[in-house]
């Protein structure tokens, strides 16, 4: 990786609605904030970006000003200047634009969330560096299925289920150069479907791709292709060995399994 760009990173920190139910069970004013084994879960992300030798910068898009108080911790590395802060928007997308818009447009850019919990230096080193094997435009970092559930029996997981297997999303994106920048637009497009992939991919690439996921002949990268072709961007696909990349904090039982990952307790079905 010494012969690589290093990477600014943008973390997502802000909830996605009012009335969040990690911020409300932890009683803090916003998820990013609240302690997982102890400590503020954005605190574990950054430094799992720090700590991993391949991102220079990192930019934090949220949580709301208001909120910052509540997190001494992420106040001071604001101050410092170890991290920049920007106020989040209405979107995830709209802040992920946000935040690239303020980013050398040269510059190699991985997004994430405050809310991958389990994140480390390891995962975010084997993403990017297979992120920049291929000569893609952007990449998205992916874990089967079945490898989630081997190493968590009885989690739940938003799961696309394809010919070639069924893939959990590990909230984790590279944006190579400039172009692949534009996939964050087209994300825009699809935020409101990421739970009904048949809609999403009926609306966006039409009928017969949807025919083709709805018949299990679609494949993960018979489904890339086409958001290649749909918007110029090539995509590449990032198998990650690590089924812990495929768990964020989304629900209080996710918030329970993590807390148990880290103890190294057994986890329960």
């Amino acid at each position: 990786m010494s012969q690589k760009k290093q990477f600014t990173a943008v973390v997502l920190a802000a909830d996605r609605a009012a009335g969040d139910p990690i911020a409300n069970t932890a009683g803090v004013a916003c998820k990013a904030i609240a302690p997982v084994g102890g400590i503020p879960m954005i605190i574990r992300v950054l430094d799992a970006l720090e700590n991993s030798g391949v991102v220079s910068e990192i930019v934090i898009c949220g949580p709301p000003e208001h909120a910052l108080s509540g997190c001494p911790a992420l106040l001071e590395r604001i101050r410092s200047g170890r991290v920049s802060w920007i106020p989040n928007l209405d979107s995830p997308s709209r802040s992920a634009n946000s935040a690239l818009s303020k980013i050398d447009k040269d510059a190699p850019v991985l997004l994430t969330t405050a809310d991958h919990a389990l994140l480390t230096p390891s995962i975010v080193q084997h993403f990017l560096l297979h992120a920049q094997a291929d000569g893609a435009d952007a990449a998205v970092g992916v874990v089967k299925h079945e490898d989630v559930i081997a190493a968590f029996p009885g989690t739940k997981r938003t799961v696309i289920r394809l010919r070639d297997g069924g893939f959990c999303g590990c909230n984790l994106y590279a944006f190579l150069n400039l172009r692949g920048r534009g996939l964050v637009s087209f994300w825009q497009r699809a935020e409101d479907l990421r739970k009904r992939p048949w809609l999403l991919i009926g609306q966006v690439f039409g009928p017969m791709l949807v025919i083709s996921y709805l018949f299990g002949l679609l494949t993960i990268d018979r489904g890339l292709q086409a958001v290649s072709a749909k918007t110029g961007i090539r995509v590449l696909p990032v198998f990650l060995p690590f089924p812990e990349a495929g768990v964020d904090v989304d629900k209080v039982d996710d918030l329970r399994l993590v807390e148990s990952v880290l103890r190294g307790s057994p986890i329960s079905e």
